[in-house]
């Protein structure tokens, strides 16, 4: 038995940086974007390829196809099912492995069969656009609506592979609004919560 947490994000809430403080602080790996490298080595297709449709469902062959044709190899084509299908067997291996945080790419739904901690990570829409602003050094409004459009993204991209609903709270074992405690402290309470859970070990 090792602990295995799967972080899904709001964009701009800090989610990213909350899983590596829960990676830090537990002492386990930490996978995002090594999933693409790991996927795209696996699959021997590019890791531009991956790294383009990262979560992101386009539902349309025949967009996904001509998207293909940017790389100049019409070889690298994949559908979006048969994308989802490798990038999924590379987050089993993770978590047969040994412990791990994973962030995003519907891991509560790929692992749903093994014990895992599923935590959600908010924030309010006002707290996320100030930090995008910052981070991406954008006006207000484009800010907002790269929030929007990120999230609409990820929600598709997770309902259309999980037949669930992104975000929702009966997903996950914990739902958490990252403003409120800070990166580190949000990082804490994910852990606290999940030793009293029984969800992590050692």
């Amino acid at each position: 038995m090792h602990t295995l947490i799967t972080i899904g994000r709001q964009f701009g809430s800090g989610g990213g940086f909350v899983a590596q403080a829960v990676s830090q602080l537990l002492g386990i790996p930490y996978y995002d974007n090594e999933l693409i490298s790991k996927a795209a080595e696996e699959s021997g297709f590019s890791r531009e390829l991956f790294r383009e449709r990262d979560e992101r469902a386009s539902l349309f062959s025949m967009s996904t196809f001509f998207e293909s044709w940017r790389f100049g190899q019409p070889q690298n084509y994949m559908n979006d099912n048969t994308l989802f299908t490798i990038q999924s067997k590379v987050v089993r291996d993770v978590a047969e492995k040994g412990p791990a945080v994973v962030i995003g790419r519907c891991a509560d739904y790929i692992l749903r069969d093994m014990e895992t901690l599923d935590v959600f990570i908010t924030a309010p829409l006002e707290f996320r656009i100030r930090r995008v602003m910052e981070r991406e050094k954008l006006q207000r409004d484009e800010a907002e609506n790269l929030i929007r459009r990120k999230d609409r993204t990820r929600a598709t991209y997770y309902n259309y592979f999980t037949f669930g609903s992104w975000g929702a709270a009966d997903n996950y074992d914990l739902c958490i609004d990252s403003s409120i405690l800070g990166i580190e402290g949000t990082a804490e309470a994910i852990i606290d919560f999940g030793r009293k859970a029984g969800r992590i070990h050692g």
